[in-house]
Formats: C-alpha cells, structure tokens, sequence
C-alpha cells in the first residue's frame, strides 16, 4: 500500500466509549479522509465512567449527563447497540449481531471490560444485587441509595468498591466491605499505604471484613443478606459486587489473536499480535481490552483499566494506523490514576505492584498526608501521594530517567534518612477479591500452544 493510501480507505473501530472515541478524533484530526465506522454494544454515545462511582451515586449528578464531549465531529458511521460478534481477519470483516458484517482495511479493537458478575447467577439476578460499569447500573444503584435501604454490602476492597462505601457513607448510609485480603487497596498499593485505607475507612464507620469471602447471596426474590466464610452473616438489602473487570474478548474466540481473560496483547504501537506472536499491520488495540509491552516495567506485558492510558494509547494507535512504519510511534505514557475516597485524594504515577520496596518520602501515615515511592532493584517504579498531589511530577521524573532508589532528597517535606524501605508487600491477585487496576501480565501467552510441524 502506497505512503499515500493510508489516510484512504474504511477503518472500523469496535468499542464506542473513551478509546474508541478519542481514536476516531484523532484518525481525523491527523488527516484520514476515508470511510470510519464505530460500533458499540451500548446504545448511548460514548460517556464517561469515573463520574458514576463518584457524582452519580451521590446524587450530585445524573448518570444520562455523563456524555464524553468531542473534540471535534469525527464525522462516523456511529452503530450503536449492536454488539461485534466475530471477526474474520482473511475477508477482513467485522461480524455484529444484527447479521451484518462490516469491511475494513484497519481495525482498532477498544472494547474495554464489563464488571465481573457474582458467580452464582440464580444469587446475582436477586433484586437489589448490582454491578457497577454501565449508565444504566449506576442509575438503578443511585435510585436504590436514594430509597435509604437499612445496609449495603459492598463484595471487593478495590478502588471500584471503596469510592462507592464511601459515596454511601456519605449519603449517612450503613455499609459493610467484605475483601477477601488482609487491607482495602492492598492489591494496588501494596500493604503499607492498605493499612491506611483500612484505618480511614474503619474512621469513617465503615464495618470493614479482611480476610473473608461471600459464600452465598441469600434472599427469595430480593437481596436479604449474605453469608460469610468466617460463619457470620450480613443482613443487607442491598448488595453491590465489585470484584473487578472481565475484558471484553469472546467475540474474537475465532479470529486468531492473541486474546485471551487478560486482554489482546500487542506491541508498543498498538498492533495485535495474532496466537503465534506474529504482529498484524492491520489490527491495532487500545484501552482497558489491551495487553501491551513496557521497557520501564521490565517489557512487562501490562493491564490497565486507567482513564488516562485509555486516552494516550488511543491517540498513539490512531496515528499509527495512518502513518507508515518510520513515522509511527510507541506508546510509552507512564500510567497515571487517581481516585477520591473518604476525604482523601489518592493518585499514583507508574506501576506500584513492580516494586519490591517502599519509603514513604514526604509526609506520614499519621497525618494522612504522605508521599509514597516504590522501588524495584534499586529504580524508582512508581509514587502514590495522599493528598499531596502536586509532588507526582517529581516523581514521575524520577520513573522515567530510572532513578536510584531510595530516591535523592527533592521534593521533601523532612530528610529521608529518617526513613528506611520496607518491603512493599504486594500481594498474589489471586489471593483478592478485587481485581487490580493495573495488572502484570508476564510475558506468557494466555493458553498453551502446540506446534505441529507439518509433515514432509
């Protein structure tokens, strides 16, 4: 295909929320004047899903006023609620649900992830169990908070659960967290910055479980209570399962790529790998749904469910759809998160769970007011600060030039001398009910293969 060609032709984008549109911005933005198509399983335009979590289940916000604004029309074929059920990657089409089957010439795949439903479906479909991932989720949770029910039980410590017991807490409602390890967060943060999260949840009133796990949603029609592995029970009238993410894979079953539950690898310019580790040039992936190499994290295969990634990898994936080989560029954009919870601003800069030790370098536990820093032999790999947000860039400085750690003294409150690294304490994901927002991946594919020569 000729340098010129590549602004041309039909290009579908399969995923109609963040990545999906900020992809098809930025196809024309760089100039592609061909045909563009996005297909959604959803049937609202793309919205935005942090505020649900946060706005909505306060009452502050609706969720049907979550709509992402555009930067510009992307002048699409926008097919929305028609879910993609297949792709043939030999005639180039993307299968939907309705029958129908679209040509491209390149494919950016941005499904994301839906919310990990409870595994027992009977308990799951009792009324005033929820998920929360969808507008339609958040305003049926909202609805139902709104209603006052005497206790929520919120199944999973991870960031998704912790902001909504604390949109409950704030709402004056009473609420228990069921996580099956030791601390709230520790899957993110590691087991130091936990204990923290544990003690402001516990602060805020908050009957905090650790260490336990569901074991059966009781009710006859409606959510009544829930029995716990340590013998107790909870009575509840509403419950809300937050045990992380399932990426959005089954619709590629068939299509050859490397897809699999922890998401599509491809390299660091967005292209898919098929199952063999051979890199398409006409298949890019971006967002939650991507698996993708980083050389500050080891090459590391990542994971991210982070708004920001979701944008930058977009953009760099569009770009190099229209761009030819020598004027294509990797995505290497640190991963950045934040989250508000009980008071506390919490954000993060690189990857905390590719650490082996910690140092708190500004700040202290006891004034909730702390710079963290994370280290992996002997380099800065990430920073969390509590309520010290204007200290990140410093650090994420100090992540992208492979500082020593512990890191020189810099933006500091008091000497770090006074402080030794301790182990970071990341815990086995298995070993949790909340699935991390970033997740280490490996370098493995996600089955076993098996070559057969072919015989001669």
């Amino acid at each position: 295909m000729a340098t010129g060609d590549l602004r041309e032709g039909r290009i579908v984008v399969v995923g109609a929320s963040l990545a999906g549109l900020r992809a098809a911005e930025t196809l024309r933005e760089e100039g592609f004047t061909g045909s563009l198509t996005v297909v959604g399983d959803e049937p609202h335009p793309p919205y935005d899903r942090p505020p649900l979590s946060k706005q909505v289940l306060l009452g502050r916000a609706a969720a049907d006023t979550t709509e992402l604004p555009m930067r510009r029309d992307p002048d699409a074929d926008w097919r929305l609620g028609t879910p993609a059920t297949g792709l043939d990657p030999l005639e180039k089409r993307v299968l939907l649900a309705d029958g129908e089957s679209l040509p491209y010439d390149r494919l950016l795949i941005a499904t994301g992830t839906r919310a990990r439903p409870w595994p027992n479906p009977a308990e799951g479909a009792l009324d005033g169990v929820f998920t929360l991932r969808t507008r339609e989720d958040a305003a049926g949770l909202a609805e139902r908070l709104d209603a006052g029910p005497k206790r929520v039980l919120v199944i999973g410590g991870g960031f998704t659960g912790s902001e909504i017991a604390s949109a409950c807490r704030e709402r004056g409602l009473d609420v228990t967290v069921a996580e099956r390890g030791p601390a709230p967060l520790v899957g993110a943060l590691g087991g130091t910055l936990s204990k923290l999260a544990a003690v402001m949840q516990r602060n805020h009133g908050v009957d905090l479980r650790c260490g336990v796990t569901v074991t059966a949603l009781r009710g006859n029609g409606s959510f009544t209570g829930a029995d716990l592995s340590d013998g107790t029970r909870v009575e509840a009238d509403v419950c809300v399962v937050a045990l992380g993410a399932v990426r959005n894979i089954e619709w590629l079953a068939e299509s050859g790529l490397a897809a699999g539950p922890r998401g599509i690898a491809c390299d660091a310019g967005c292209r898919a790998f098929n199952m063999y580790g051979i890199v398409t040039d006409d298949v890019f992936v971006a967002g939650d749904v991507s698996r993708f190499p980083h050389p500050l994290f080891g090459y590391q295969m990542l994971s991210l469910e982070h708004w920001g990634n979701a944008v930058e990898q977009a953009e760099v994936a569009a770009h190099n759809m229209i761009n030819p080989g020598p004027r294509q560029r990797p995505h290497l954009a640190i991963p950045t998160f934040w989250s508000t919870q009980f008071g506390l601003n919490i954000k993060s800069v690189g990857v905390p769970t590719y650490s082996d030790h910690v140092v708190i370098a500004q700040g202290s536990l006891e004034a909730r007011r702390l710079a963290m820093v994370y280290g992996y032999q002997g380099r800065v790999t990430a920073a969390v600060t509590v309520d010290m947000a204007k200290s990140l860039d410093y650090y994420r400085h100090l992540i992208e030039t492979a500082a020593p750690f512990p890191p020189p003294p810099g933006a500091l409150d008091r000497p770090l001398a006074a402080d030794v690294p301790i182990p970071s304490d990341v815990p086995d994901p298995k070993g949790l009910s909340h699935g991390p927002t970033v997740a280490l991946t490996g370098y493995l594919p996600d089955r076993r293969l098996t070559v057969v020569q072919p015989m001669r």
